[in-house]
């Protein structure tokens, strides 16, 4: 097996060989880039035949960064150990790799001249001659190494030599340790010894566990505005506990996700304290309190709409949300017949008597005129959330409203009082908000109203809603979206409803291809009465190309009935095609749906602009 050597020249020698290199390309023009085309040979194993022309820079920068004739030679023999390398990493510890340009060797002193009389692109051929795959022999752990953390080293007498997974075990045991409260543990580097004949290699890894030591003092660094006493509140780990890796982990993302901190980074100690034990730092940086943006949506059925928001996200020290949003609504729209707005306000104060229980207020303010009917309302409400655990979060809340509602020229005003209790779960992560990729989102929420004024009424609406995400390759890329949707309406019939207390359907939210609250029954005009059941599903597949730019298709269902009992009434379906550019803020969403089974007064299609994935 060859050796690398390393010559160094002195300086002098240097900087006189590197000036009849440039004297050289000088004369002979070696300046000009010198076009080339390269041939890798086929190893026999496509992971393999892949790593070399990924680690080969000859195939790399042909196109992007053209060389000259004895820059061209120069890259030809770093090839050699870059693939090497690549074929060691596969176990090849015996391989030869051979590169020629224009049919000669690297090392022909007239390839120089050769190149220079070349006129046209010159062929670079890479003969690959991978040889046997080498096997592990002995492996051993130099130190006093518990057994959990000699179990994690993962690597087996007998097992194919890759460099990849050699290396990795370095980390593996590492890992092992610290979890056990090894804090300052080291691993050193494998030391591998090649016995070619044999094809085997013995690696050994020296270890110092160093002692098992519990956390120290915890400090809070960083902080400006925040209450220092509320952050230490909110962190998972405390001085005394045995160190632990994972949990450290998960205090610092539990800070991150409180809104407040642009960055969370904790940082142990070098060494451990005067009583032995090791003082932990977070690290962290605050976000701007304050945040100012734009909104914007169309579609042809409610048109478009524009607003602004406001948010502060530190509002008297202790991560309080508040959030205040304006829109003017409807702007056009074929399921509108009016401008509305929407003014929304709420207020979200984090760890109210617990940790991981909060409590929002919200305000609204709403004016809308749709083919349905024509609304002004003004609602209010306080709802107490609580985290039982990391996907699933209950709810229980006070809501009120009071309304003037028109419908078919009758004319209403409505005060109602609710108490929406609610369960949700998420496993989609972070990225659940925008463009969820894994998990599944789920909730359901029982309601009961009670009409205080005008056509007295009391009923629950009951409502159970889910998605889920697969992923068909790799992570993110090829995804089939699911959704569904059930509800039911009890103890009132339809017209003893508000109507905006109705279920309707059609629209982005539910069936695309369908005017906005256009499915189910209808009065003698045509227009939506609403009704006391729904049910409405979704299959979309969504493919990304590029980092950039995406696309979907998709098929939506829906029905509403008067009926209490779900799945009733006529069932409509449409479908379309979508396009996705993708942002920091999540993707911008351009859908065109058509409706499958047109019904009288339909749209030819419908068409919807948005931030965010449908859902």
């Amino acid at each position: 097996m060859p050796e690398n050597v390393i010559i160094r020249l002195p300086r002098r020698a240097a900087l006189f060989a590197a000036l009849l290199v440039l004297l050289h390309g000088a004369a002979a023009g070696a300046a000009d880039p010198q076009p080339y085309t390269v041939a890798i040979a086929p190893s026999g194993e496509a992971a393999l035949d892949q790593a070399l022309k990924d680690s080969s820079n000859l195939e790399a920068l042909r196109e992007s960064a053209p060389v000259g004739p004895f820059a061209l030679i120069m890259r030809a023999k770093d090839d050699q150990g870059r693939l090497t390398t690549a074929l060691n990493s596969f176990g090849h510890y015996a391989a030869q790799v051979t590169i020629r340009v224009a049919g000669r060797s690297l090392d022909d002193q007239a390839l120089p001249n050769v190149l220079e009389a070349a006129t046209a692109p010159v062929p670079v051929t890479v003969g690959i001659e991978a040889g046997p795959v080498f096997h592990l022999r002995r492996v051993t752990l130099d130190g006093r190494v518990p057994e959990q953390a000699q179990a994690a080293l993962g690597l087996a007498p007998g097992a194919p030599a890759l460099a990849a997974e050699v290396l990795a075990g370095q980390g593996r045991v590492l890992d092992a340790l610290r979890s056990q409260g090894y804090a300052l543990a080291k691993v050193d580097a494998p030391v591998a010894m090649l016995d070619a004949p044999a094809q085997a290699l013995d690696v050994s890894y020296k270890v110092d566990t160093g002692p098992q030591v519990d956390l120290g003092r915890i400090s809070i660094d960083g902080l400006q505005r925040v209450n220092p006493a509320f952050v230490r509140r909110r962190v998972l780990v405390n001085q005394g506990e045995r160190f632990d890796p994972a949990k450290i982990e998960l205090a610092r993302q539990d800070l991150a996700q409180l809104g407040v901190f642009a960055t969370v980074r904790a940082r142990a100690a070098e060494r451990v304290d005067a009583a032995g034990q090791l003082p932990l730092a977070f690290d962290v940086t605050e976000r701007p309190r304050h945040a100012v943006g734009a909104t914007a949506a169309y579609s042809t059925d409610l048109g478009a709409s524009v607003g602004a928001t406001f948010q502060h996200r530190n509002l008297f020290g202790q991560a309080e949300q508040l959030n205040l949003g304006a829109a003017v609504t409807q702007l056009g729209g074929s399921a509108s017949r009016g401008i509305g707005y929407n003014a929304t306000a709420t207020l979200l104060k984090p760890d109210v008597l617990r940790r991981n229980q909060s409590v929002q207020v919200n305000l609204q303010a709403v004016k809308e005129s749709l083919d349905a009917y024509d609304r002004t309302a003004i609602l209010g409400g306080v709802t107490l959330s609580r985290k039982f655990a990391e996907v699933w979060t209950g709810s229980v809340g006070v809501q009120a409203q009071e309304s003037l509602i028109t419908q078919e020229g009758v004319r209403r005003n409505y005060t109602l009082l609710s108490l929406p209790l609610g369960m949700r779960y998420d496993s989609t992560g972070p990225e659940g908000l925008f463009e969820p990729t894994h998990g599944i989102k789920a909730a359901a929420i029982a309601t009961p109203t009670d009409v205080l004024t005008g056509r007295s009424a009391t009923f629950t609406i009951l409502q159970a809603s889910g998605s889920t995400y697969v992923n068909l390759g790799a992570p993110g890329r090829s995804i089939v979206a699911l959704r569904g949707l059930v509800g039911s309406v009890q103890g009132a019939s339809t017209f003893d409803l508000p109507p905006d207390e109705r279920f309707y359907a059609g629209g982005g939210g539910t069936v695309r291809g369908y005017k906005y609250q256009s499915i189910g029954p209808r009065f003698r005009s045509g227009r939506p009465t609403g009704g006391t059941s729904i049910t409405a599903a979704t299959v979309e597949y969504r493919q990304r190309f590029g980092e950039s730019f995406g696309a979907a298709v998709f098929v939506d269902a829906g029905q509403v009935s008067n009926s209490s009992t779900a799945f009733n009434g006529n069932l409509r379906a449409g479908a379309g095609v979508g396009a996705r550019y993708y942002t920091p803020i999540g993707p911008i969403r351009l859908d065109v749906a058509v409706p499958l089974n047109k019904q009288r007064g339909d749209d030819t299609f419908e068409l919807y602009i948005g931030i965010g994935q449908a859902f």
